[in-house]
């Protein structure tokens, strides 16, 4: 008899808890984001998701890049060109739409996910050094912007780690986009440095990889490229 009226009293104890612990978290449609990952490299890059339906979500991302950061772009160094490093500013946008397939029952939508992007890319950075040929050697200086545009697919995870924090983890995003490159005289250089510039920026690419086969002149100062393009990273979000 004593033994019966232990297990009723732990039944009454326990079950209580166990229909707290299963009772789903209400759906939370918003997620506001910070990709942590951009901040070692001098940008701030925030976002947006909202949730559609039980697999659907959209995101938009906003960010500004400042000159100071760990990465930096090497400069040419060549018999005739040579430059320091670039550091470069500015702005990206990228909008993305997921499919997440887990799924959603309560709280924000997590688990794998896969998706496609959009970026737009607006920086700009002193383009300064020394040019040497027969005639003699010449300090230049320009102001160069660079404008991208591209699309792209992407696959990830987002990891819940509390009722309404999350880890998203971009695993891997793959695209192509167009680069435009347009140079502003500061300190002009010869003609004959656009030709030269050309061939120093071919030997630039990295590894062949990617064919920086521009095509600059003394009338022409900008130009287009399709070039690959990447992203990753990690995003820590928090849902309402």
């Amino acid at each position: 008899m004593k033994s019966i009226v232990i297990t009723l009293l732990l039944l009454f104890v326990l079950v209580p808890v166990s229909a707290q612990e299963e009772t789903p978290l209400p759906l939370r449609d918003n997620e506001v984001k910070l990709m942590f990952t951009d901040l070692i490299n001098g940008s701030l890059l925030l976002g947006y998701e909202r949730a559609f339906g039980k697999h659907i979500g959209v995101n938009l991302l906003v960010g500004y890049k400042g000159k100071n950061g760990l990465l930096k772009l090497s400069g040419l160094d060549t018999d005739l060109i040579k430059t320091g490093d670039l550091t470069y500013s500015g702005t990206r946008i990228i909008p993305e739409f997921r499919y997440y397939l887990k799924e959603r029952t309560s709280g924000m939508a997590n688990g794998f996910y896969f998706g496609a992007y959009l970026t737009f890319i607006g920086y700009q950075s002193d383009f300064a050094g020394t040019y040497t040929n027969e005639d003699g050697s010449f300090d230049f200086l320009y102001d160069l912007k660079v404008n991208t545009n591209s699309v792209g697919l992407m696959i990830g995870y987002k990891l819940a780690i509390g009722k309404r924090f999350s880890l998203d983890f971009l695993i891997a995003g793959p695209g192509a986009g167009s680069y435009r490159a347009k140079f502003r005289e500061v300190v002009p250089a010869p003609d004959a440095f656009w030709f030269d510039l050309n061939e120093a920026l071919e030997l630039y690419s990295l590894a062949d990889l990617i064919n920086a086969d521009f095509d600059f002149g003394p009338n022409k100062r900008n130009d287009s490229l399709l070039l690959p393009s990447f992203r990753y990273g990690i995003t820590l979000g928090y849902s309402f």
